[in-house]
């Protein structure tokens, strides 16, 4: 079954997810889960949210934060070597209290990302950290001349 990015809603909605959702960088398993929760906005695949438990390798909190105006202010991690690979809400904004700690991994930043076996495309833009699979359709947000979508 395919999903169509616009028939996602804006505010985003937050859902589990029994998808098999694994991260690996330099030869590691740095998440495996399948209790992860998946948020869904207007234009932009799906964001996988990864419980802390399920993640493999030491985090390290950076300095950096920025501020998303439905789900409230995000805390950024280096995982793996990865600069600011991965972002949580550790105090989220009401409605969205199912993501406290859970951690989103940019997929452009890691070695290899699967959504049950598949691997994923990045969304496309520095900014975003959607994961793109075969069955998500669009037009995406991200590339060139996108930004004002």
């Amino acid at each position: 079954m395919t999903e169509s990015v616009w028939d996602y809603p804006r505010p985003p909605r937050v859902e589990r997810t029994a998808r098999h959702i694994v991260v690996r960088h330099a030869g590691q398993i740095v998440a495996d889960t399948r209790a992860a929760l998946r948020v869904l906005e207007t234009s932009h695949p799906p964001v996988y949210y990864v419980p802390p438990a399920d993640v493999a390798v030491p985090l390290q909190p950076t300095p950096h934060q920025t501020f998303c105006e439905f789900k409230g202010v995000a805390t950024y991690w280096d995982v793996a070597g990865v600069a600011g690979g991965a972002w949580s809400y550790e105090e989220p904004a009401s409605g969205y209290e199912g993501l406290r700690g859970m951690l989103a991994f940019y997929p452009s930043r890691f070695d290899e990302c699967t959504v049950d076996g598949e691997r994923v495309t990045p969304q496309p833009g520095d900014f975003y950290g959607g994961w793109l699979t075969s069955d998500i359709t669009g037009p995406i947000k991200g590339g060139p001349g996108t930004l004002g979508w």
